[in-house]
């Protein structure tokens, strides 16, 4: 989720490093988003979650579908395999990167991962049908710069899904400064898209807090990707009831 300060490409090389030495973290994440096996989830979107996001970008086949801060791909090349879209995966860990490709290749799916910024993604203007960007947006000292590089990139009539948390009240000063500061639907618009939809999904978020339970309940040991989870689910679990769990979908005029 992103509660503190702004996180290094380095440090999530070692958070992405991590997991893969971690079956029990991936599969209690697994069990709470009830998610199939195969699915090496980056965030916290649940198999429902991922019907929702894919009915709301509108893909079809040939379309090319952007998925910016893939992470290890899990939910993009699930959003592209069930339209036919051709996928690009975009992550500012090489590590990450690394991963989705392999993990692509297991599945006998053609995608193209390439390392970027959510900023700076280094697509060409007007060269994709859809982004989605999955509990991302936090991650950068200025959301609004995510926004337009996404209509930077995107075709005219494109779509876009973001899904983040935001704050119940932004003069709340319990919530950490990153999420008070996540707004999508103001952005969406001041980037200049239209037909702006940001709606809310407690139940996603009921999901989330029984996971976060599981993780402070349980005793990580010396697995590294365990004690993040269980450290980070101590720090959520102190906020998440100020926060909302919120799903934007918005088309690039």
């Amino acid at each position: 989720m992103g509660t503190g300060r702004l996180l290094s490409a380095e440090y999530f090389d070692e958070w992405y490093s991590a997991m893969v030495g971690s079956p029990v973290k991936d599969e209690i994440v697994r069990r709470h988003l009830g998610l199939p096996a195969h699915l090496l989830s980056t965030s916290l979107l649940s198999w429902e979650a991922v019907g929702e996001v894919a009915a709301a970008l509108r893909l079809s086949a040939g379309h090319v579908l952007v998925d910016l801060a893939c992470g290890r791909g899990g939910y993009g090349l699930e959003v592209a395999h069930r339209s036919g879209a051709d996928l690009v995966g975009v992550d500012f860990s090489a590590e990450a990167v690394r991963q989705a490709r392999e993990y692509a290749e297991r599945l006998g799916r053609v995608a193209r991962f390439q390392v970027g910024e959510l900023t700076a993604t280094g697509l060409a203007d007007a060269s994709v049908d859809a982004v989605m960007c999955i509990d991302a947006v936090q991650f950068v000292e200025s959301a609004d710069a995510v926004y337009r590089e996404i209509r930077r990139v995107l075709a005219p009539a494109g779509r876009v899904v973001l899904t983040c948390w935001e704050p119940v009240d932004r003069g709340d000063d319990r919530v950490p400064d990153r999420l008070r500061s996540v707004d999508l639907y103001a952005g969406l618009n001041r980037a200049g898209f239209a037909d702006v939809v940001v709606d809310e999904r407690p139940g996603w978020q009921a999901v989330e807090d029984a996971l976060w339970q599981e993780a402070v309940a349980l005793d990580p040991g010396a697995d590294p990707a365990l004690r993040a989870l269980h450290d980070e689910g101590v720090r959520v679990l102190e906020f998440s009831h100020r926060i909302r769990r919120v799903i934007a979908a918005a088309t690039a005029s």
